[in-house]
């Protein structure tokens, strides 16, 4: 059985996940690690292309569009690993990587879902994330710790934070068991953001340890101000705050969203011209008023062990 499995998500990007591949390969055995790849959206099954860049690919052809999270449960429920380990496609893992995060969850039987160091690919002294600060429920903002800083060994430590980062986030495989999977109502953005959610509510804690990184080629899968980021980036935005708090939390939140959030959003697109955008904020909110906060619960089956 392989301590660690890895499960990546490609959507019509060989090449980026290839690379990640060879990351991989070049410091970890397949004896250790198994990669559980998941092509999503794949007009055609692709096994052969993949398996040459690492010895134990479990290659997943989804011909249907998952997303994020319905992508990274198909995943893991094939995986065998004592740790599971989502690492975007458009990442590469250093050596030492998993073995430093191990250590990290047998010193500290509290952690529930651990991130890495994130840093930028194309400048890889420059800090992406070291943790997010508490989210704001009345706004539904937080912000990143230390992006954009020069990375010079002040983040090389361990502490609980407020989110894992969906780009590389690691669980024991016991506590997936019992947190659940992600809930796929999501599709893309705000579901590592609702699982962190869903690790508090068995009692564990999202850290995040400066000790190792992974390298970030961020915005590759989708780029920025795009209509599919804009679309779900507000529809997600509403519905994690409809799913994690209370009603008048969320009554507040609502509020805030539709009078000034949103009009402001849709003030600045038309600015740009961008109606293009316009129309995505509208449809993300509206969504939020035409469908229900819960989306059916997935039951967890993982290789080697019973029904969850």
């Amino acid at each position: 059985m392989p301590s660690t499995s890895i499960i990546t998500v490609n959507f019509h990007q060989p090449t980026v996940t290839i690379a990640l591949l060879e990351s991989i390969n070049r410091s970890y055995r397949a004896e250790d690690t198994e990669v559980i790849l998941v092509d999503n959206g794949a007009d055609q099954d692709q096994a052969h292309i993949y398996a040459p860049y690492f010895g134990n690919i479990h290659y997943i052809r989804s011909v249907e569009n998952l997303g994020f999270a319905g992508g990274n449960n198909l995943g893991i429920r094939h995986a065998k690993g004592d740790y599971i380990l989502l690492l975007n496609n458009d990442t590469e893992i250093p050596a030492g990587c998993l073995e430093t995060m191990h250590a990290e969850f047998d010193a500290n039987e509290k952690i529930g879902l651990l991130s890495p160091l994130l840093l930028y690919f194309e400048q890889k002294d420059l800090v992406q994330y070291a943790g997010f600060t508490p989210l704001n429920y009345l706004t539904g903002r937080n912000a990143y710790v230390g992006q954009f800083e020069r990375n010079h060994g002040q983040f090389l430590k361990s502490y609980s934070t407020a989110f894992c980062h969906g780009a590389a986030v690691m669980c024991r495989r016991q506590d997936l068991l019992n947190a659940g999977l992600m809930d796929e109502n999501y599709f893309l953005y705000y579901e590592e953001l609702d699982w962190c959610e869903k690790f508090r509510r068995i009692g564990k804690e999202v850290w995040f340890t400066g000790k190792t990184h992974v390298y970030h080629k961020e915005s590759v899968s989708v780029g920025k101000e795009s209509p599919l980021k804009v679309y779900f980036m507000t529809r997600n935005r509403m519905l994690f705050i409809r799913k994690n708090t209370g009603w008048i939390t969320t009554l507040f939140f609502s509020l805030y969203f539709c009078f000034i959030a949103c009009p402001k959003a849709v003030l600045i697109y038309l600015a740009k011209g961008r109606q293009d955008l316009v129309k995505q904020v509208l449809r993300g909110l509206w969504w939020n008023f035409t469908h229900k906060k819960h989306s059916k619960k997935l039951g967890l089956v993982l290789p080697g062990n019973g029904s969850s």
